[in-house]
């Protein structure tokens, strides 16, 4: 399943943003301020709404009127994702649609749908389609040799205004598109790494499925790639021995007190560095290696700037790996900075993001005649970047 379409109306500075024929690799670049982390908490949000309910979600943002774009206060606030996914044998482009509103100072979905077309031709059919906590699904969406008529629908009540229809009926199989779409969100990878809590020991307690959004439990999923899956752990450090001078090998070692460690082996002593005493590099390069080597890829992955703590010569790879991650599976979207991180990316694969009058607007570099010459003639996307041929990017 892949994201092929984004449109965003009054959610922060994405006044009216669509993002359209998105790739499995997506690159996000822009100056600082230019909207890169307003797209990107899209997804947080949307998980956010999903995991508990539309209140709390935009609480954690600062309330409805911090979320909503400035100027457009009395406006809803529109998510709309496109994605294909085979139902019956046969792949569609489903649309959900999320529209957040204010009543009588409540946060409220003031609509949710969710279409699809049930054959070659005509208008996409309303599958799912709730407003304020009230609305209908159909029951059958499969039985595609009926008419539409004869479709059952079922008249339903959710628990409360601020809670999202997906949340309930995705949990049944027999909605097809609505549990793909809930199994997307809540198995995406928003990354929000944080090399401090990475770092140290940690009690050895459940099971880690993958590696956290803040790695946290490093230790834990490492150690579970090691246990379980000894051929992808020793991938990882085959590529930790390229990229760090002087690794030569990285164990997860329990200690006396039952809690989980790693230790790191520089061949030029005899005693390894616990996690702890490595440099943060070296941390973050292991703990990107893990998530990316992940033997069952999340759905959908993002990253922001990966580039830092990061030696620039080592980001080209980098690169190629979160690619790779994409062709096994899994979409990914990445913002960067670094002109190095871009070298390595393909025209078709980058989005550039610009303010204007105050809102977000993306371009996309392949759309643009004189970057695409350019690439053709064997230029590469960074240098183009840093010679200011996309417009908008540079903050001067």
């Amino acid at each position: 399943m892949k994201i092929e379409t984004i449109r965003l109306k009054n959610f922060k500075s994405c006044q009216d943003v669509e993002i359209k024929a998105i790739p499995h690799f997506c690159v996000i670049i822009g100056a600082n301020g230019s909207g890169k982390s307003t797209l990107f908490d899209v997804f947080g949000f949307l998980k956010d709404c999903l995991t508990y309910n539309i209140t709390r979600a935009l609480q954690a943002r600062g309330g409805f009127r911090e979320v909503v774009s400035r100027g457009h206060e009395q406006d809803d606030i529109i998510i709309e994702m496109q994605f294909r996914m085979s139902i019956a044998d046969v792949e569609r482009l489903v649309t959900y649609h999320l529209s957040i509103g204010l009543s009588k100072n409540r946060s409220v979905v003031r609509r949710e749908i969710l279409r699809y077309k049930r054959g070659a031709y005509g208008s996409p059919y309303h599958f799912l389609d709730f407003s304020c906590g009230e609305g209908y699904t159909i029951l059958n969406e499969e039985e595609f040799n009926k008419p539409d008529e004869a479709l059952t629908r079922e008249t339903q009540t959710l628990d409360s205004s601020d809670v999202l229809a997906i949340k309930g009926l995705g949990q049944f199989q027999r909605f097809k598109a609505a549990s793909a779409f809930r199994q997307l969100i809540e198995n995406w990878h928003i990354s929000d790494f944080h090399i401090n809590l990475a770092r140290g020991s940690k009690d050895v307690v459940g099971y880690d499925e993958h590696l956290s959004d803040s790695g946290d439990n490093l230790q834990l999923f490492a150690n579970r790639l090691y246990e379980n899956h000894g051929e992808v752990f020793q991938r990882i450090i085959e590529r930790m021995k390229d990229r760090v001078p002087g690794i030569g090998s990285v164990e997860p070692e329990a200690t006396q007190d039952g809690r989980l460690l790693l230790k790191f082996q520089d061949g030029s002593f005899k005693d390894p560095f616990i996690d702890k005493y490595v440099s943060d590099g070296t941390i973050k390069m292991f703990a990107y290696l893990v998530l990316l080597y992940d033997p069952s890829p999340h759905p959908l992955l993002c990253v922001e700037e990966p580039e830092n703590q990061l030696y620039p010569m080592l980001l080209w790879e980098l690169a190629e790996e979160f690619r790779s991650y994409a062709d096994r599976g899994g979409q990914v979207f990445v913002s960067t900075h670094s002109p190095d991180f871009l070298n390595a990316v393909n025209l078709e694969e980058v989005y550039w993001l610009v303010k204007e009058d105050g809102y977000t607007r993306v371009k996309r570099a392949s759309d643009d005649p004189q970057i695409r010459a350019y690439m053709s003639e064997g230029d590469q996307m960074g240098y183009l970047w840093k010679q200011g041929f996309f417009a908008g990017a540079d903050p001067a």
